[in-house]
């Protein structure tokens, strides 16, 4: 009996929640807002701050939100996410749909709803005018210049980046980004050979990025739809109808002319359905051991740059933070003055925008530095001022007697710091130094910024691209484990080896 009604309980549970799924339509139009998810990060023409009201979001997918909920009787409401997580977002319920220049892939297919294309895309090149060595697309059928790969740019999870990874894996190096004008002021900067993008970016930044130039003619046609969760076949039909009624009466034509977009492609929208069939994609859904085996490689590959980064920027901050808290203990006061400010400075301002100084900005002034070799400088910089007062704490640990014995012995003040009261110091900040050490494994995430395919960033372009969150995040978590655990365990047997012990009583 009692399991009857625990299992009854069940029932009505998981119908509410199939009810609950299947009802979006019903909400949105209960609250009276369509709630849709898009990134302004990605710039124009897709979704970007109003320039005379910043507070307002523009483009042709800010008005095509209008235009839609005001076809299902309600207004749009703008939610800001990072555009290759809003289906990630979605799937928690936050937003209704994704509206954002998001291509229709057979993995896509498989894990959510979505309407019909709203937009034919295809994908443009854009290099240098001055780079002879990429005039043409049969170009990167050969290596580059000095026998080396192109570099090429792209936004991360797109459509670009799996065309470039299919079609020439022997001859290209994909660089991800998080931003669409990112690559493109990496091409200017000659850090890149080039960038993909989608045509519609390529066709709102050339006046920007004028120093380039389409090479070739767009490839990869492709349809831009808008995502909903699985289940939502109501609300994917009602938006069906909305953008069939839009494409009808000329208003779609309309927002894409305003933003320098109607082109001959377009014409095909009339004519396109809105089933996986009639759009030629076979839904492919990967999960389990399968993804585990076809994927893990890539993110035990991506924890060996995890490793590297965090083994090569920790010494380097361990030595600049040392010298740093001496200065600021011994030296003359304009030195200690500017340990102080070296100190305040990078612990007042946040590592992300640390690496975008390092990476973005320094390229304007004529320093290019490799996205590699930037990671290892940003991390061993702002980690080298909490190492810094960490030494500071160590040497004021150290009794005054110590260095007072050492001068009476006659060595100099630098031979009984390096001597005497270093080596005391060393002793005492061992387990917060190791501490830091593992945090920084964590910390390079953040490098991801500046391009650096570090273990979540793999992690983030996987589960993008296949939609297995928990295998790949579990094996994600596995590896961080296997990196951090060894080196607690390393702490607490150092902290135990230098700790002097007690000695007994004299006889």
């Amino acid at each position: 009996m009692r399991n009857s009604r625990w299992l009854s309980v069940f029932v009505v549970c998981a119908l509410s929640a199939t009810l609950a799924r299947g009802d979006t339509l019903a909400d949105i139009q209960a609250r009276g807002t369509l709630i849709w998810g898009a990134d302004a990060e990605g710039g124009g023409p897709y979704v970007y701050p109003d320039p005379e009201q910043p507070r307002s979001m523009i483009g042709f997918e800010a008005e095509l939100a209008d235009a839609l909920a005001g076809e299902l009787g309600v207004r749009a409401e703008f939610f800001q996410g990072p555009w290759h997580n809003l289906p990630a977002v979605l799937a928690t319920g936050q937003i209704d749909i994704v509206l954002n220049g998001y291509e229709l892939t057979p993995s896509r297919a498989a894990r959510m709803e979505h309407t019909r294309p709203y937009y034919v895309y295809e994908l443009a090149l854009l290099a240098r005018r001055d780079n002879d060595a990429l005039t043409a697309w049969d170009d990167l059928d050969q290596p580059a210049p000095g026998d080396r790969k192109f570099k090429i740019g792209v936004l991360q999870a797109s459509a670009a980046q799996f065309y470039l990874e299919e079609r020439f894996a022997d001859t290209v190096e994909v660089v991800v980004y998080e931003g669409t004008t990112d690559s493109m002021r990496e091409v200017e900067t000659g850090k890149l050979d080039a960038t993909l993008t989608d045509q519609p970016a390529a066709v709102f930044y050339r006046d920007r990025f004028a120093a380039l130039h389409q090479v070739g003619r767009p490839v990869a046609r492709g349809y831009y739809v808008i995502l909903m969760r699985q289940g939502d076949e109501t609300l994917r039909d009602a938006l069906n109808e909305a953008i069939d009624r839009l494409l009808a009466d000329g208003k779609l034509e309309a927002i894409y002319q305003r933003y320098g977009l109607w082109n001959e492609a377009q014409l095909e929208l009339v004519n396109l359905g809105a089933t996986d069939e009639e759009l030629g994609i076979r839904a492919e859904k990967l999960g389990g051991w399968a993804v585990i085996r076809s994927r893990g490689g890539l993110l035990v590959e991506a924890a060996g740059v995890t490793i590297v980064l965090a083994c090569l920027s920790m010494p380097l901050a361990m030595l600049l933070g040392l010298g740093v808290a001496l200065a600021r203990m011994f030296g003359p006061w304009p030195l200690r003055w500017l340990a102080i400010g070296y100190i305040e400075l990078l612990r007042g301002t946040p590592l992300l925008l640390q690496l975008y100084t390092v990476f973005f900005l320094l390229p304007e002034v004529g320093i290019r530095i490799p996205a590699f070799y930037a990671a290892v400088a940003g991390l061993a910089i702002n980690y080298s001022a909490y190492e810094a007062e960490i030494y500071r704490a160590g040497l004021q640990a150290v009794p005054r007697g110590q260095m007072e014995a050492a001068l009476a012995l006659g060595m100099s003040h630098a031979l009984a710091l390096r001597r005497v009261i270093i080596p005391q110091a060393v002793r005492i900040v061992v387990p917060p130094v190791t501490n830091d050490f593992i945090n920084m494994f964590k910390d390079t995430s953040i490098c991801s910024v500046i391009t650096v395919m570090e273990l979540t960033k793999q992690y983030t372009v996987q589960q993008n691209n296949t939609g297995a969150t928990l295998e790949l995040a579990a094996l994600t978590a596995l590896l961080y484990l296997a990196m951090s655990i060894p080196l607690a365990r390393l702490a607490s047997y150092l902290e135990k080896r230098l700790t002097p012990k007690p000695r007994g009583p004299a006889a």
